[in-house]
C-alpha cells in the first residue's frame, strides 16, 4: 500500500511543471519571511502559521489541478457560472463579513478556522468560463460582431456589477475587467471595441462621481494620486508612510527584523504591513535589492504562464493561461503603484507575498491549471 501510494505521488509530481512550482514556492517563502518580520511586533506566529498552512494546501491544489484536463472541465461552464453567482450572493447572507474597510468581501463559516474571500475563488471559474465563451464565439460566429461583443460585455458587466453592488470591493472588480480585456484582446477582439469600452467606462465613472455615487473617502483616494499633500494625517497617512518606508531602505535596506516602521508597535507606523503594504516593508528592510528580487520572481511566473500559453494545444488553454498571467500582472502593478503613491489604495495585495489564505490557495490552484496545460502541450513520450 505504501509503495503504491509513493508511486502515485511521484507520478503526480512528475506530471507537474516543477519550474513553475519552484517559482511559486520561492515567492511564497520570501513572502512568509517578510510576514514574520512585519508581524514580529505583535509577538505572535499566527500569521506565519496560517500562511504556511495555506501554502501547503496550495501546493496540494497545484499538484491536483495539474492532473485536470481543463478542456473537459470547461464543459461544466454553466455550473461554474452558477457557482460564481451563488458565492457572490452569499456575501449578502449572515455569513458575509466586513473586511474592516466597509466592504463586505469575506465569508465566515461557523466552525471554520479562517474566513474565505469569494472574489479570489471566482477569478478561476470566471477565467475558465470566459475562455469557453471566447472559443465558442470565435469558432461558431463572428467574434467582432455587435451580437458577440454585446454577449461578452453582458457577462463582464453582470459579474462586476453584481460583485461591486454586493461587496463594494472596487479592487477585485477591476481585476475581473483587466482579465477580461487581456483575454478578449488575445482572442482577437478589435481595438475599436476596447476604445469604445474605455470611453463608456470613463463616462460611467464620471457620472457616478458627479452624482455622488462614489463615496467621499474613495474620491479622496483618487485625488491623493494628483495631490500628495491632501490630508496627510487622514486618508493620505497610508501612502505617505509607505513612501517613507521605501525611501529609508535605500539600496540594501535596514535589515530583516530591523525596519524602523516595520518593527514599530506604534499604530501610526506603516499600516497593513503584512498585507496591502508588504512591498513597502520589503523595501524598508531589504532595500531596492529586495524589491527587485520580489518583482523578478513575479515576472518569471508571468513569463512562464505566457510561454505555456504560446505552446498550448487549444485556444481555450491559451486564453486561460493569458487570463492567469493577467491576474498576476494587474495585482502586481496596482499593489506596487499603491506603495509608490502612483495609484489609489484599492485593497489589492501583492500575489504570493501578502498574507492571505484564500489568495495563496487560489494562486497555487491557478498556477496548477497552467501546469496541467503545459503538461498536455508536450509530446506523448515526454508526458
Amino acid at each position: 500500500m505504501f509503495q503504491r501510494g509513493k508511486e502515485l505521488f511521484l507520478d503526480i509530481f512528475r506530471q507537474a511543471d516543477l519550474v513553475l512550482l519552484a517559482l511559486c514556492c520561492a515567492a511564497t517563502l520570501f513572502g512568509m519571511v517578510e510576514i514574520a518580520s512585519a508581524t514580529h511586533y505583535m509577538a505572535t506566529w499566527k500569521y506565519v502559521i496560517v500562511q504556511g498552512g495555506a501554502a501547503a494546501i496550495g501546493v496540494v491544489a497545484y499538484l491536483l489541478m495539474s492532473l485536470v484536463d481543463i478542456n473537459e472541465l470547461s464543459k461544466w461552464w454553466k455550473w461554474m457560472l452558477l457557482f460564481n453567482v451563488v458565492l457572490i450572493v452569499a456575501l449578502r447572507t449572515p455569513l458575509g463579513v466586513d473586511d474592516g474597510t466597509g466592504n463586505v468581501a469575506w465569508l465566515h463559516i461557523p466552525g471554520f478556522p479562517v474566513s474565505l474571500q469569494p472574489a479570489e475563488m471566482v477569478k478561476l471559474t470566471f477565467t475558465v468560463v470566459l475562455a469557453r465563451q471566447l472559443v465558442w464565439l470565435k469558432e461558431n460566429t463572428k467574434l467582432n460582431s455587435i451580437r458577440s461583443i454585446a454577449f461578452l460585455a453582458a457577462h463582464i458587466l453582470a459579474l462586476v456589477g453584481l460583485y461591486f453592488v454586493i461587496s463594494g470591493d472596487m479592487g477585485s472588480a477591476l481585476v475581473y475587467i483587466f482579465i477580461f480585456a487581456c483575454m478578449a484582446f488575445v482572442a482577437g477582439v478589435a481595438i475599436h471595441w476596447f476604445v469604445l469600452g474605455l470611453m463608456g467606462g470613463g463616462i460611467a465613472f464620471y457620472l457616478l462621481w458627479e452624482l455622488d455615487k462614489v463615496n467621499d473617502y474613495m474620491k479622496d483616494r483618487f485625488r491623493l494620486v494628483f495631490d500628495h499633500s491632501l490630508d496627510p494625517l487622514g486618508v493620505g497617512w497610508h501612502q505617505n508612510h509607505s513612501i517613507m518606508a521605501l525611501g529609508s531602505g535605500k539600496l540594501t535596506g535596514q535589515g530583516l527584523f530591523h525596519g524602523t516602521q516595520t518593527q514599530s508597535p506604534f499604530s501610526g507606523s506603516l499600516p497593513a504591513r503584512h498585507t496591502d503594504f508588504i512591498f513597502s516593508a520589503i523595501g524598508e528592510e531589504l532595500g531596492m535589492i529586495g524589491c527587485i528580487a520580489a518583482l523578478a520572481i513575479l515576472t518569471a511566473i508571468v513569463i512562464r504562464c505566457l510561454v505555456v500559453a504560446g505552446k498550448a494545444k487549444t485556444r481555450l488553454e491559451a486564453y486561460i493561461c493569458v487570463g492567469m498571467a493577467a491576474m498576476l500582472i494587474f495585482q502586481t502593478i496596482v499593489n506596487v503603484g499603491m506603495c509608490l503613491f502612483l495609484m489609489p489604495v484599492i485593497g489589492l495585495t501583492l500575489p504570493f507575498f501578502s498574507y492571505g489564505g484564500s489568495s495563496i490557495v487560489t494562486l497555487f490552484a491557478a498556477m496548477g491549471i497552467v501546469s496541467g496545460i503545459q503538461k498536455r502541450s508536450l509530446p506523448e513520450w515526454l508526458r
